[in-house]
């Protein structure tokens, strides 16, 4: 065991060895306490506390939230707590300390400052009925930290143990506190009196009437002897019942000049000769002496270590006497040298190790009866009376315990800052005026100048909360006048105080006042003769009768000031010194959900209350995921509504990560408002330092659940501009809202006509709602069974990609055929309750994440493993489960492979169930995956359960297939249009939903609210992603502008430039499903044929520099899209046309379509053609089905192109059948027949490919199967010639060339980077804006790169220079980022990607931003290196051409991938499997280093890492998953 190295760590050990709950205060999540970091490495040890042999909870509190409310609840619930925080915290705390001294409380606190601490905090509480120790050294720290949780224990009352760091800054280390020691001072049968506790109240701000108390007999004879503070018998333990009033002298009374008497005559168990009844009463000052004192004599016999109340150290017969009340250490380290001069040889040191309850007599008698004057020194700073605290103690303690004639002389003393240097010095002095005739009270020792510390503790703003200062500063301008702003230099003002609602206000109101005068200052000067010249004083008046409209006075404003700079006068310059109030600034008071507790609240009030023209801006950080566990005591006052209630303020609740926009509009609105503005804003986040990801995801669940709505309230709305008052933002809410008042409607008139059952009508419908749909579901599925015959058989499912689901289903239809009562449910469905009754019951579940149960098993296992009472000897059951043997490949991780099945068999079995057969696991290593094994599985079932000798069973029916989906759907029209129309669901049909995809559009649901609206019993957020079908990527001016549109009024604000270059939409609802199609048309685009079984969008190089080659490349592009675009006219039907103009239906089918060249089954997988256009390879040439290489001739024009094909990138994890693939050369062929070709390639690929297993159905799969040669053959057999011979051709990069070029026409364009493609507008950067006014000018195209970024072509030198002033303006002109951040590409993933496994889009950018310094350090800062994030193996930003790349394995852990051509023209392969971010950024940053220092001249980091056999090369895409750097374990744990 380590040693201990300070009184910090010492202490937080202590505190988290003897707690049930720890509270951690910090200054700020994000910047450790003194104690945090201590905390946190016991907590990574998991060793038991000793009082429960259990883990201790550690809850962390920002300093300003009011913590100690955070006390009560676990305190009530009957839990040992203690509070680690800091002096600063106590003073504010006062309110709630007095009710929380009577619970066994301990709260270790440092005293601040660090460097040189000031011990006003703890003389100012003194009272609050808290026992207060003090220690003084490391060893001391451990010991008394001990002490004070014994003490607790044993007392029931509160104990405050403070110390200074700086006193023991240079101790030794010592030895960690012996468990049996702990052990033996910690009194297990008070810890289990206390665990018994629990005190019923649903408030903190109501005395609960809970005391700490001591149980007595009453009738009990005191036995005479010796004083009890001297024997090692144990007194009797207090209890922490709640007593009657009693007079018997309390802890608070703080000093007893009676301590033997009172104690002498107070009976204990001890001393008791005979007993009638039990009482009890208050814990007093002398139970608390007897119980340390019974505590230290214990730890003196078990170490040898003595500690008294008041320590006396020095010379038994000394005349003079040090009482510190302070820190010693300069002072003792002086009294101990060998140097001390003479006359402090027979001085003493007096120190309280028990300050509170102050005991005089045992202060008495801790004084040699020798000393004849005592100098008592207070380390007290902020000193309110002329007699410190402690002095008055000392006065008290010396004149009970002593007659008057004998007592001391008791001198004050001030003790300032000491320097070693000084110490023997101010000694010296100490003794000449304690020594004196008369001495002089309160001198000060020291200098009351106390050195600052290297930095003022003001927490960093996070981050994350700089949007919404951004967002002011955007809006307003220099007309922004923020009161409180951190950065805000006021003298003598401190941190807190400057952050206090109280102070902003007042601020506020002294600007005010400044204004008024500052005006009537102007009006006095429009009379005055100073002027030089006439002109100023004319321009101040216009300005002065311009005061009641903002707007007007702030337009004038710049040009009154020029006028006064030009004249110069003396006068002019005294109006300028204050320039700023020349503008009606917009004043705000900005705070946090502190000021949502009682005492942050009261500024908030007065601020509402004085109907001033003050806005406050009050942002709340508490993160949706944390409110449910708040303590229940915690609750913030609801400050919108606070406000509201008013009547006389505008309210506005926004979300920047949720509503942009609404921010804009609540903030304008805000200043426009003449009195109080309150604008709530929600920026959730665990730590200060959290990234913009975490903020959004949690924001996306607050808003779209309720817990934090959208909303604006102006109460002179209606009555002024004959608007609602009230506006509700949240989208998602409104909707549902307006459903709810149609039920709720109908309800009303419901409960009316049956007042009987008014009140069951008007029951909450919240937590139970769940438990009633399972219920309601399993009581309805038993009746339906009731009438088969057999036996009873329940199959419960945890599934995540639809493999357990479909085989439990699969099983329940073949149990149902042997006669059994099969009945299927999801596990998140089936009642808990019913598990013990059940009969036989088989549970299948797959593998999610790290060996995690599937999101809908979790809450079932939960209740299995934490149900101790359980009894399920009658059931029999029977378990499989779905995993993947190499998804883990590190052997120490093979644990997790079919972990939530093995783990629910054996959890089930210890419950007392019994196997009707060993648990199955399928693994999709196997030849037939999971089947191999549920194979072997499924007859010991049938076996086990006497059904397995059954004759006659019915063939099953097959399952539903996509091509059965296709053919049914007669020409892609399935029940589209009546899925449409439904609007019980925001979903559509599941054949419907594969149907959607050859018309551009995906259903999703979003993945950050998932778990949490399953937990309401809500449906998935449901919505739908549409791709648009542009070939090349170009787009006009108007479409752009159009794209926006369709963008902000469908979707979610946002735009998407996909890799396959395009635009794509998300988070567009159903029902506005077809306003977007219809949009879309409206700019003469389409989306049909974006996604499914079909030829997709037509990819071509940007090529800015050959804008005559580009154009003739563009037109094949266009022809060879049009010519395979699919020829139904269910698009057009569905989507464009109205109502009434529909197709006419003939004897119950539409008109018959036909498709030449798909068919009714049209391709059996996606088909994706890209050209590429040398030297450029940014379309990844080789990654698609057919890769086209534009050939130019002598003229730089278009010739003809060699052919690639076979190339594709979707691959499942560790099933090696799967793999990427590039094209392989088929030739040569002329521009003019290039569409053919294609179409050629295409009607192979359509009568030979797989459709039977669509992980095989790519093109890539059907020539490999087939041969090259087969294939090229094949094609050549349907062109009717041969392939020619390829050109020569040369690739030198696949990325994209940013910034300013100009072409051979003398046309110019910009290339700008847009990170992954998100065009949107953020707090930061309002990009998506900015685009549309330059749309707005433009008159040449816009082209959408394959990287995701985008081109700004065709821009004349005429209007150049406007659009360098656009880009400037807008900050799209830079293009200065790391050269690896250029180069990068991630695609969508969370929250809409229904296949994504890991975070991709939202996380790849902070991946970069944790490597640019690595990057900078090594010289690499403007170095080109390939690195793309995928959020699942399906490749959509091709990953597997990357030089590096990472690849989503399961949420926060990636494969990573080394070793891709940089010229895309190489497969890479992988490196490491299941890697996290620490150890990414341990892999990358070496290598960087190494690439730095030993690359080639030109070397690529793709082929330095195969140069240096890091990694090998991947020839082909059959042997991708051959001679990989991490070899998956053949071995199973």
């Amino acid at each position: 065991m380590s040693a201990i190295l300070s009184a910090n760590e010492a202490v937080a050990r202590i505190a988290y060895r003897c707690s049930n709950v720890v509270i951690s205060v910090q200054p700020a999540l994000n910047v450790e306490s003194g104690f945090s970091t201590h905390l946190r490495a016991q907590q990574k040890l998991k060793i038991p506390n000793l009082v429960s042999a259990r883990h201790s909870e550690i809850r962390t509190f920002r300093k300003n939230v009011d913590p100690f409310i955070s006390a009560f609840q676990p305190l009530r619930e009957g839990n040992l707590v203690t509070v680690l925080t800091t002096s600063s915290t106590l003073l504010s705390a006062v309110p709630h300390l007095y009710k929380l001294s009577e619970y066994p409380l301990v709260i270790h606190v440092i005293l601040e400052p660090h460097e040189h601490p000031d011990f006003s905090e703890i003389s100012a509480i003194r009272q609050c009925g808290f026992i207060f120790l003090q220690s003084e050294t490391t060893q001391e720290a451990q010991d008394i930290a001990l002490t004070a949780h014994a003490l607790a224990i044993r007392s029931g009352k509160g104990v405050i143990h403070f110390f200074d760091t700086a006193n023991s800054q240079d101790d030794e280390a010592i030895e960690p506190e012996r468990e049996r020691v702990a052990k033996v001072l910690l009194d297990n049968t008070a810890v289990q009196a206390i665990s018994r506790l629990r005190v019923e109240s649903s408030s903190v701000y109501v005395d609960d009437g809970h005391k700490a108390s001591v149980l007595q007999s009453s009738g009990m004879t005191p036995a005479p002897g010796p004083d009890r503070t001297a024997s090692n018998e144990s007194p009797g333990t207090a209890s922490p019942n709640r007593a009657p009033n009693s007079t018997h002298q309390d802890l608070t009374s703080g000093t007893s000049s009676r301590r033997r008497s009172s104690s002498d005559s107070r009976p204990t168990i001890s001393s008791a000769t005979s007993v009638e009844s039990v009482v009890s009463r208050p814990v007093s000052s002398e139970d608390i002496l007897d119980i340390i004192q019974d505590i230290w004599n214990k730890l003196d016999k078990l170490t040898g270590r003595t500690y008294r109340p008041f320590q006396y150290t020095g010379p038994p017969d000394a005349e003079l006497a040090l009482f510190v009340f302070g820190s010693t250490g300069i002072l003792v380290d002086e009294l101990i040298t060998p140097y001390t001069p003479l006359e402090s040889k027979s001085l003493g040191l007096v120190t309280a190790r028990l300050y509170r309850p102050w005991i005089a007599s045992v202060f008495s008698e801790a004084i040699p009866s020798s000393v004849k004057r005592i100098a008592v020194l207070e380390q007290i700073r902020r000193k309110t009376t002329k007699w410190g605290p402690v002095l008055l103690d000392v006065l008290m303690g010396l004149r009970g315990g002593q007659s008057q004639a004998h007592a001391p002389m008791v001198v004050g003393y001030q003790l300032g800052h000491l320097e070693p240097s000084t110490a023997r010095q101010a000694i010296r002095g100490i003794i000449q005026n304690l020594q004196s005739q008369a001495p002089v009270q309160n001198l000060e020792v020291g200098t009351s100048s106390v050195p600052k510390p290297q930095s003022r503790e003001i927490p960093e703003q996070p981050k994350v909360e700089s949007a919404y200062y951004k967002i002011l500063d955007q809006i307003f301008g220099q007309r922004l006048y923020v009161a409180n702003r951190a950065e805000n230099s006021d003298a003598g003002v401190s941190a807190a105080v400057l952050a206090s609602p109280e102070y902003g206000f007042g601020s506020l109101l002294a600007r005010i006042d400044r204004r008024e005068r500052f005006i009537r200052e102007v009006e006095e000067a429009t009379r005055s003769r100073e002027f030089v010249t006439d002109s100023p004083r004319a321009w101040l008046s216009k300005w002065a009768l311009s005061l009641k409209d903002k707007e007007k006075c702030n337009e004038l404003a710049p040009e009154v000031i020029v006028r006064l700079q030009t004249d110069g006068s003396r006068l002019a310059e005294d109006l300028l010194s204050t320039r700023s109030l020349f503008f009606s600034e917009s004043r705000w008071l900005i705070g946090s959900d502190a000021w949502s507790y009682d005492l942050g609240n009261s500024g908030v009030h007065h601020v509402i209350a004085s109907g001033a023209n003050i806005n406050m801006l009050i942002i709340d950080s508490q993160p949706y995921t944390e409110r449910a566990a708040a303590d229940a005591t915690r609750r913030k006052k609801d400050i919108g509504l606070y406000a509201m209630n008013f009547g006389n303020a505008y309210v506005a609740s926004v979300a920047v990560y949720g509503s942009y926009t609404q921010v804009l509009e609540a903030m304008i609105e805000a200043d426009r408002f003449d009195g109080p503005s309150v604008v709530v804003a929600f920026l959730p986040y665990h730590k200060e330092n959290d990234s913009p990801l975490v903020v959004l995801q949690e924001t996306k669940k607050a808003v779209d659940l309720g817990y934090w709505p959208l909303y604006r309230w102006n109460p002179f709305n209606e009555e002024q501009n004959g608007m609602p008052n009230f506006v509700l933002d949240s989208e998602r809410i409104r909707m549902e809202l307006e459903e709810f008042l149609k039920r709720d409607n109908q309800l009303s008139q419901l409960m009316k006509r049956q007042p009987d059952f008014a009140a069951t009508l008007s029951e909450s419908y919240g937590s139970e709602v769940r438990a009633l749909q399972k219920r309601n579901a399993k009581d309805a599925y038993n009746a339906m069974l009731e009438g088969l015959y057999g036996a009873p058989m329940t199959i419960v499912y945890a599934s995540d990609n639809g493999n357990a689901e479909s085989l439990a289903k699969r099983l329940g239809n073949r149990g149902k055929a042997r006669g059994l009562k099969t009945m299927v449910m999801a596990m998140d469905d089936y009642p808990i309750e019913d598990l013990s009754t059940e009969e036989n019951i088989v549970m299948v579940t797959s593998t999610a994440g790290q060996g995690e149960f599937p999101q809908n098993g979790r809450p079932f296992w939960e209740s299995v493993k934490n149900a101790g009472d359980l009894d399920l000897v009658n059931v029999r059951y029977a378990v499989f489960a779905l995993g993947d043997s190499h998804y883990w490949p590190r052997k120490e991780d093979k644990i997790y492979y079919n972990k939530p099945g093995k783990d629910l068999d054996s959890r089930i079995a210890l419950l007392g169930g019994k196997r009707l057969t060993d648990v199955g696991l399928g693994d999709d290593q196997d030849p037939d995956a999971y089947q191999t094994g549920y194979s072997d599985w499924e007859p010991k079932l049938w076996q086990a359960l006497g059904v397995d000798k059954i004759e006659g069973l019915p063939e099953e029916p097959r399952e539903l297939t996509n091509e059965d989906i296709k053919i049914e759907s007669n020409y892609l029209r399935g029940t589209i249009v009546e899925g449409l129309a439904d609007s019980s669901t925001g979903a559509i049909t599941a054949s419907d939903a594969q149907l959607t995809k050859f018309h551009g559009t995906y259903q999703q649901d979003d993945r950050d609210l998932r778990d949490d609206r399953k937990a309401q019993g809500l449906e998935p957020a449901y919505s739908f992603m549409i791709r648009c079908r542009l070939n090349g990527g170009v787009a006009t001016p108007s479409q752009w502008l159009q794209m926006d549109a369709v963008s902000s009024e469908h979707g979610n604000g946002t735009m998407k430039l996909t890799t396959r270059q395009t635009f794509q939409f998300h988070g567009v609802v159903k029902g506005k499903l077809k306003p977007a199609m219809r949009g879309i048309n409206k700019a003469l685009m389409t989306t049909l044929a974006a996604c499914g079984d079909v030829n997709r969008n037509v990819m071509v190089s940007t090529i800015p520099t050959k804008s005559a080659f580009h154009r003739d490349v563009h037109q094949v592009s266009a022809k060879i899209s049009d010519h395979l675009l699919p020829a139904t006219t269910a698009y057009h039907e569905i989507w464009i046309k109205d109502d009434d103009n529909k197709n006419t239906q003939v004897a119950g089918n539409a008109v018959v379509d036909q498709e030449p060249l798909y068919g009714p089954t049209y391709l059996p997988r996606k088909f994706k053609i890209t050209i590429a256009v040398p030297p450029h390879n940014d379309t990844d040439v080789y990654a698609h089905d057919v890769g086209l290489i534009a050939i130019k001739n002598d003229q730089d024009r278009l010739e003809g192109f060699n052919v690639l094909a076979g190339g594709g990138m979707g691959v499942t994890h560790n099933n090696k059948k799967t793999y990427p693939r590039t094209g392989s050369m088929l030739g040569y062929v002329e521009a003019a027949q290039v569409h053919v070709v294609c179409e050629k390639i295409m009607l192979v690929q359509r009568d030979n490919g797989d459709r039977k297993n669509r992980k095989h159905a790519r093109l890539k799969y059907t020539i490999d199967d087939m041969g090259v040669d087969i294939f090229k053959g094949k094609v050549e057999d349907e062109l009717g010639f041969r392939f020619g011979s390829p050109r020569p051709f040369k690739f030198l990069s696949n990325i994209d060339t940013f910034g300013w070029q100009r072409d051979e026409t003398g046309l110019n364009h910009f290339t700008m980077f847009i990170e992954n493609g998100r065009v949107e507008d953020t707090a930061e950067f309002q990009m998506k804006t900015s685009l549309r006014e330059i749309a707005k000018i433009h008159n040449g195209e816009f082209r959408l790169s394959p990287n995701q970024h985008l081109v700004l072509s065709n821009v004349a030198d005429s209007e150049l220079n406007t659009i360098k002033y656009m880009l400037k303006e807008y900050k799209l002109d830079n293009v200065h980022f790391s050269g690896l951040r250029l180069s990068s590409s991630a695609c969508v993933a969370f929250p809409t990607c229904g296949l994504a496994m890991a975070e991709s889009e939202r996380y790849l950018p902070e991946l970069i931003t944790k490597l640019e310094q690595c990057l900078e350090d090594n010289g690499l800062r403007h170095d080109s290196i390939v690195m793309r994030m995928t959020g699942c193996p399906n490749g959509c930003a091709r990953p597997w051409l990357a030089e590096v790349a990472f690849v989503g394995k399961a949420y926060g852990a990636y494969n990573m991938y080394l070793g891709g051509g940089y010229h895309g023209q190489r497969l890479n392969k992988l490196y490491r499997s299941s890697i996290q971010e620490d150890e990414i950024l341990e892999i990358m940053k070496p290598l960087l280093s190494r690439y730095s220092k030993e690359r080639k001249e030109g070397e690529k980091f793709g082929d330095f890492v195969i140069r240096i056999r890091m990694i090998k090369p991947t020839t082909e895409g059959k042997t991708f998953h051959e001679d990989v750097a991490e070899e998956e374990s053949e071995e199973e744990a």
